[in-house]
C-alpha cells in the first residue's frame, strides 16, 4: 500500500465509513510488512462497534447429501460420483431438537439447521418449523417456572436454500431469528461456481429474509479460483445488502470435487482477506467459519483481522478444531463469549 492508500484506509476509519474498492483491493495485495497497521486497523474497526465480545454459533447437519445443485466446491452435491459425504434424509422432529440439545450445551449465540438441496418446502419445512416452535416452547415453559437454564438459550438460525418470502415468515413465525444464505462467490464469478441456480436468486432470498423480518447470515467462500478484484466485489455485494452477520469461509479442498485440485490460501491471505471485509463491512459481523485450519498456528490472529463471531464444532462435511480448544483461546487472548 502506498502512504495516500493508507491515508484513506484511516480517514474511512476514523470517519466510520467503509473503506472503496480501490484501498480494499490494495489491502489483498499488501505485503508481509505492512501487515501489523492492516491488522490495527481492523481490530480497531471490531473493537469501537464489537469490544471484546466474541458471538458462537454452531451448525446441524439435518438433511445430508443427493443435492440437486451443482456447486463445485461441495461434497453434497449428486452431480460428482465417488465423494466421502454421508447421505441421510431429513431428520424427524426429534432428531432436529436432539442435535440442538447437544449442540445448545456449548455457550453459543445462535444455533443453526442446515439442510442440502435446492430449497427445503412444503412438510419438510413444517418439520423445521415444528421442532423450533417446541424448543421454544419449552423454554417459555422453563422461563414462567422460575426457572434458568445455561443451556439451549441459543437463538435459532437456519440456512434451508433459496426460499420463498412466505417460507421465510414461516420460519420467522416459528422462533427462527436468524437467517443464512451465502452469495458464495461475486456475481462475474459465480456461473464458475454453480450453473443450477443463478446469483439473482441467492441475493433475492437475503432481500426475502430481510422482508420476513429475520436477521441475516450471509458471506462467502474463498479460495475458488477468484481473482484479488473479484474477491473486493463479494465484499462490496455483501456491504450492499447490509446482512447482519458475514461469515467466511476458506475452501477445504474435497476429493471428488471439480475444485480438489485447488491450493487452500496461505495464512497471509486469508488474514488480509479478512481484514479486508471487516474494514469494507465496519458495522456487521465478520465470522470465521469453514477452512480456519488453513491459518495453521495463526489461528488466533482472526481476531487482531476483524473477526468477532466464530463458528465453533464440526462443519457440514468438514471436522471443526474442538470447542475446548476455542474457549481456551478466547480466554488467552482476553476476550469472552456473547
Amino acid at each position: 500500500m502506498d502512504r495516500q492508500e493508507k491515508q484513506a484506509m484511516w480517514d474511512a476509519i476514523n470517519a466510520g465509513k467503509p473503506i472503496d474498492r480501490h484501498v480494499a483491493l490494495a489491502i489483498l495485495r499488501a505485503s508481509h510488512g505492512e501487515l501489523a497497521e492492516i491488522l490495527h486497523a481492523a481490530h480497531k474497526v471490531t473493537s469501537l462497534r464489537f469490544g471484546k465480545e466474541v458471538s458462537l454459533c454452531s451448525i446441524a447437519n439435518v438433511r445430508s447429501g443427493n443435492c440437486s445443485e451443482d456447486c463445485s466446491f461441495c461434497a453434497q452435491s449428486s452431480h460428482f460420483k465417488g465423494v466421502p459425504a454421508p447421505t441421510y434424509p431429513l431428520m424427524s422432529t426429534e432428531q432436529i431438537k436432539e442435535c440442538a440439545e447437544k449442540g445448545g450445551k456449548a455457550p453459543l449465540e445462535y444455533f443453526s439447521y442446515v439442510t442440502s438441496g435446492r430449497a427445503l418446502e412444503g412438510k419438510s419445512l413444517s418439520r423445521v418449523c415444528e421442532a423450533v416452535s417446541e424448543m421454544e416452547a419449552d423454554k417459555q415453559e422453563i422461563s414462567s417456572g422460575g426457572l434458568n437454564s445455561a443451556d439451549g438459550n441459543f437463538k435459532h438460525c437456519a440456512s434451508l436454500g433459496c426460499l420463498s418470502f412466505e417460507s421465510l415468515k414461516k420460519l420467522k413465525e416459528s422462533g427462527v431469528s436468524r437467517y443464512h444464505h451465502n452469495l458464495e462467490a461475486a456475481e462475474s464469478f459465480f456461473p464458475a461456481v454453480c450453473t443450477t441456480h443463478s446469483y439473482s436468486e441467492r441475493i433475492e432470498t437475503v432481500r426475502n429474509a430481510k422482508k420476513a423480518g429475520l436477521e441475516v447470515c450471509c458471506g462467502g467462500l474463498l479460495g475458488l479460483g477468484e481473482s484479488l478484484e473479484q474477491r473486493v466485489e463479494l465484499a462490496v455485494a455483501i456491504a450492499t445488502e447490509q446482512v447482519d452477520s458475514i461469515p467466511l469461509n476458506f475452501l477445504v479442498p474435497i476429493p471428488g470435487t471439480p475444485m480438489e485440485n485447488n491450493t487452500p490460501l496461505e495464512p497471509l491471505e486469508i488474514l488480509l482477506s479478512i481484514a479486508m471485509f471487516r474494514l469494507v463491512n465496519p458495522h456487521s459481523e465478520v465470522r470465521m467459519a469453514a477452512g480456519r485450519g488453513s491459518l495453521r498456528s495463526l489461528q488466533s490472529f482472526i481476531f487482531h483481522a476483524g473477526c468477532n463471531g466464530l463458528m465453533v464444532g464440526d462443519f457440514l462435511t468438514v471436522s471443526g478444531q474442538g470447542l475446548e480448544n476455542d474457549l481456551t483461546m478466547l480466554r488467552d487472548l482476553g476476550l469472552t463469549v456473547k
